[in-house]
């Protein structure tokens, strides 16, 4: 058994982005700029948005956090969105969620230019990636992806069962496996209804579980030598945990996310690599 390292991933990942942006700075005379709008003061997002900072600082991109009170309107979002849009110096923008109860997310979100649009989550920018007309790809599955490249394995006619069909991770991490021709299942609460999810998986070259639920899926489920990427977290009496039962998981595969230090590490990285995707593309349209 291999563990999947989201951390040594991301460090070398970086560090191609780094050599990236000082080509760009050499040739074009410009830096990147991302925008973070975040709502509100959770102490989430506060911690998150500042891990963001610090890889942008590493990688040489420019990094702003716009901050708006917790009782901000639908109306005010979407107007910092909109100046943003019309910022020739802005590249990216991401929306950070949880946003409040008044706020549409799905709404705010295509409000977005579709190629300032950092996490891939438009209905544009899904419908393109479907198409396999963009590179802008939402963070989660294109962190799963580079888990999975790592092995060194093809996933041509792999049998691939993702666990979850969130529009977030699973149904969008299911087009990207189509594309390296897998054969894709993905499980969901029906399949758990029918009886069947222990029979999926146990067919399952590659298996991806990404639902939110400790310690979902045993060990002894798991097919000899499958590949597992747990995208779970969940925190059990103060340990942070996946979806699968790593303890006897890691007796039947052949690779394996620990997590924490798994798929999240590489997160924040691919969100930076979003970011001068469009830099890119709004180069091109310039």
């Amino acid at each position: 058994m291999q563990l999947l390292d989201g951390k040594k991933l991301a460090q070398e990942l970086k560090d191609q982005l780094k050599e990236e942006v000082e080509l760009i700075k050499a040739k074009d005379r410009k830096t990147p700029k991302l925008v973070n709008i975040i709502i509100g003061d959770d102490a989430g997002s506060c911690t998150y948005a500042n891990s963001q900072k610090k890889v942008a600082e590493y990688i040489g991109i420019k990094y702003e956090l716009k901050s708006l009170p917790a009782n901000c309107t639908q109306e005010d979002f979407c107007a910092l969105i909109q100046k943003l849009n019309n910022d020739k110096s802005v590249n990216g923008i991401m929306l950070h969620k949880p946003v409040p109860e008044q706020i549409d997310y799905s709404v705010v979100a295509n409000y977005v230019d579709t190629v300032k649009d950092l996490e891939g989550v438009n209905v544009t920018n899904i419908g393109k990636m479907i198409l396999g007309e963009t590179n802008i790809i939402p963070c989660t599955p294109a962190s799963v992806m580079e888990h999975l490249k790592s092995t060194g394995h093809s996933l041509r006619g792999l049998e691939v069962v993702i666990v979850g069909a969130s529009q977030i991770v699973g149904k969008p991490l299911s087009i990207l496996l189509l594309k390296e021709m897998a054969t894709v299942t993905v499980c969901h609460i029906g399949t758990s209804e029918a009886g069947r999810l222990e029979e999926h998986i146990a067919r399952a070259d590659v298996l991806v579980v990404a639902v939110g639920v400790p310690k979902l899926i045993k060990g002894e489920w798991i097919k000899d030598g499958a590949i597992v990427v747990d995208v779970g977290i969940n925190v059990i009496d103060g340990k942070v945990v996946g979806d699968v039962d790593f303890e006897t998981a890691q007796e039947k595969a052949s690779f394996i996310t620990p997590v924490p230090g798994g798929v999240g590490p590489l997160t924040v990285v691919l969100l930076m690599r979003n970011g001068i995707e469009a830099y890119k593309m709004q180069k091109e349209q310039s």
